[in-house]
């Protein structure tokens, strides 16, 4: 699945000709091109979709969906290991070699 994802403004920096941002998503911070909102300052929030921020969001509906969306198990899953997790849901061993119980991986 492919979501747009709220996150803060970490730091603005142009390379090669091209806005760029640190951001944060809830502790984990991606690089993420800010050329779709050029007048977006550090601070703010911004959803992203397949790294380019596409819309501004106010702080408290950032935060209410970073909630829910950790709450669903969506941000480990939009941003963790996608061969773990895909091991995972095909219920084989992941790279640490366990699997649970039922045969399913960890």
């Amino acid at each position: 699945m492919c979501l747009a994802v709220p996150g803060r403004i970490l730091s603005l920096e142009d390379r090669d000709g091209t806005l760029m941002s640190e951001v944060d998503f809830g502790g984990v911070r991606k690089d993420v091109c800010l050329q779709y909102i050029p007048d977006a300052s550090v601070g703010e929030y911004v959803m992203v979709h397949v790294g380019f921020a596409i819309q501004r969001l106010d702080e408290e509906s950032a935060k209410q969906t970073l909630a829910e969306f950790e709450h669903l198990g969506v941000l480990k899953e939009e941003f963790g290991d996608g061969f773990e997790i895909a091991a995972k849901q095909a219920g084989l061993p992941t790279p640490n070699g366990k699997t649970q119980p039922n045969g399913r991986a960890e």
